[in-house]
């Protein structure tokens, strides 16, 4: 028996990625994000795999409510700020901003929390340490969306330098991986640190995390605190 693991990883990322990018946007359409269209939309559905995914709003509507509504949620939102009137304040866009990340957080969790338990049995298929990959970043996730990170293209381009640039084999130790950066090596055992942590504690941690960034003055500290450890620059406890 034999398997095409790089096809494999790749279906399960594209797969819970539908759930991040086609359900937005099917959610945005119900929430007049794009105005009245004359048309109804349809996803063209695959030929395999027909039933793992739903193709209109409708269809996931039915199936999937609660992603919809949460995705629909977070594009009403953003409507509601382009109708007001005023012009906005700095003050405003700030808060207005913070406001929209916490809808999009929401939702983009909601996602996760669906999709990957729905095709993790795609993750047998490669590395154990590329699985444990892929089940670290989705606990991540969690701990992230707490924090309103914002996930424009700066960020994500600049973040997304400390993430594994290839697939993870069985050979590789993680924190030992000789062709990853020192940075993506500490990143690999933060996130696999920080998963096991909150299992052990039945989810407990993952619970105070949130408890702490309820807050926009906490939220800050930490968003603080995580560009200056990545960035190698000391930290103050006192003076963040």
């Amino acid at each position: 028996f034999t398997c095409n693991c790089h096809f494999l990883l790749f279906f399960y990322v594209i797969a819970v990625n539908y759930y991040l990018a086609i359900i937005p946007f099917l959610s945005a359409v119900e929430a007049g994000f794009f105005g009245q269209l004359q048309h109804e939309i349809e996803i063209l559905p695959p030929e395999e795999l027909r039933a793992d995914f739903c193709y209109s709003i409708a269809d996931c509507r039915s199936r999937i409510p609660k992603l919809i509504d949460a995705w629909k949620a977070y594009f009403e939102y953003l409507l509601s700020t382009e109708q007001k009137s005023d012009g906005p304040s700095a003050s405003s866009f700030s808060i207005e901003k913070e406001e929209a990340l916490h809808y999009l957080w929401e939702a983009h969790v909601v996602s996760i929390a669906y999709a990957v338990p729905k095709f993790r049995n795609s993750l047998k298929y490669v590395s154990g340490p590329e699985a444990s990959f892929g089940e670290n970043w989705a606990n991540a996730v969690d701990f992230i969306a707490a924090t309103h990170f914002s996930a424009d293209l700066q960020n994500i381009n600049y973040f997304q330098a400390f993430l594994p640039p290839r697939m993870l084999s069985e050979s590789d130790q993680v924190s030992f991986i000789s062709d990853f950066s020192p940075e993506q090596n500490i990143v690999l055992l933060s996130l696999c640190t920080l998963h096991k942590a909150n299992k052990l504690t039945g989810g407990t941690l993952l619970l105070l995390w949130r408890m702490a960034m309820s807050t926009e003055a906490g939220r800050a500290v930490v968003r603080s605190l995580v560009e200056k450890l990545v960035t190698g620059l000391k930290f103050d406890p006192v003076g963040i």
